[in-house]
């Protein structure tokens, strides 16, 4: 059924985000809320919040070890989200809990005396988030980019690049490609020219694709939602004050849908996707690949890291992180080729 009329998302909310690809949701949840949220956060990391001397990693993903409903922690938040996919039947179980995997970018003292903002033309970590599927113009895996800010995100305080030309970008390239391709954008028989980020980085420095770069700063307690084709990166900490966030899992049960019937039922995620590609439809468009489960690296490394925060909670002296999915994520994806874990391949 189609949404004839919108609770959460403002008119003007709406345009900004067919026009940019983003909205930001001011207020989703209080500062007391992001401190009950985040309280357990320095023991995890073995670090002390009042010593930077303590904050061995510049940036770090942290696993999840504990979920929240966010139709109760963030009701504000979750009515957009909704909104923006179509409605809340169209989105899985999975979608309503927010984890307690905090991306926390510490930045460093060395960043702090340089001054220097690194612009987004520098960066090495521009992507589109999904590492666990193959991925189609339609897939249902990631169905937005939810960005919680649990702190302050501050201008050129580690906040979230991002590149909205990026989203026509991948559309055309995903369009082009019905047989799928890895997260990382490459073909079959690609993966070894195209294994980390080059592909996305490669679009980010042609000037005739990707013009218009933004960071995503917030108040504690916003919430920012991205189209799920956005491309963005961690950009550089140049304050050196902690900024946490998460990366909240939006899920939908079927795919999006590219040419419906009545064009009334496209969901705005969807209607943003057929303005980019510059049409009203893909009448006859369907993928011609398998919809297969992969299984990354990543995942082996934060089952080790979630061990270690667990000793941490339990008073063990383990020493402090020194390792994370970002710092090691060049090794890891190397070994992300077009091999789906028999174990969990499975359709969507």
């Amino acid at each position: 059924m189609a949404i004839t009329k919108y609770e959460f998302l403002t008119p003007d909310q709406i345009a900004h985000f067919m026009t940019h690809g983003w909205v930001r949701i001011p207020s989703c949840f209080t500062p007391q809320q992001a401190t009950e949220w985040i309280k357990d956060l320095w023991t995890r990391l073995g670090y002390n919040k009042d010593d930077p001397s303590t904050w061995v990693l510049k940036k770090i993903n942290m696993p999840v070890l504990n979920t929240l409903d966010v139709r109760e922690f963030a009701p504000k938040a979750w009515g957009a989200i909704c909104e923006l996919c179509g409605g809340e039947e169209r989105l899985s179980e999975i979608s309503r809990f927010w984890g307690d995997n905090f991306i926390v970018n510490f930045g460093s003292e060395k960043l702090k005396r340089r001054g220097r903002a690194v612009g987004p033309r520098e960066l090495d970590n521009w992507h589109v988030d999904g590492d666990t599927f193959v991925h189609f113009l339609d897939s249902p895996n990631q169905g937005l980019l939810v960005i919680p800010c649990i702190t302050d995100v501050l201008e050129n305080g580690g906040a979230t690049y991002i590149c909205p030309d990026g989203i026509g970008v991948v559309a055309r390239h995903l369009r082009d490609n019905p047989e799928g391709v890895t997260p990382y954008m490459a073909r079959r028989g690609e993966e070894s020219r195209f294994y980390e980020f080059q592909w996305f980085c490669e679009q980010v420095k042609d000037p005739e694709k990707c013009r218009d770069f933004q960071q995503m700063t917030g108040k504690c307690g916003d919430v920012v939602l991205l189209h799920p084709l956005m491309m963005h990166s961690a950009s550089r900490n140049v304050l050196h004050v902690p900024r946490i966030i998460t990366n909240a899992f939006v899920c939908l049960k079927e795919p999006f849908n590219f040419d419906r019937e009545d064009p009334r039922e496209y969901s705005l995620v969807e209607r943003k996707t057929l303005k980019e590609l510059g049409v009203d439809s893909l009448s006859g468009w369907m993928i011609k690949g398998d919809r297969e489960t992969l299984k990354p690296g990543r995942e082996r490394i934060h089952e080790r890291m979630k061990e270690m925060e667990l000793r941490r909670l339990a008073g063990e002296d383990v020493g402090p992180v020194a390792d994370s999915g970002v710092e090691v994520h060049r090794e890891i994806v190397k070994g992300l080729v077009w091999k789906p874990d028999q174990a969990t391949a499975q359709s969507v």
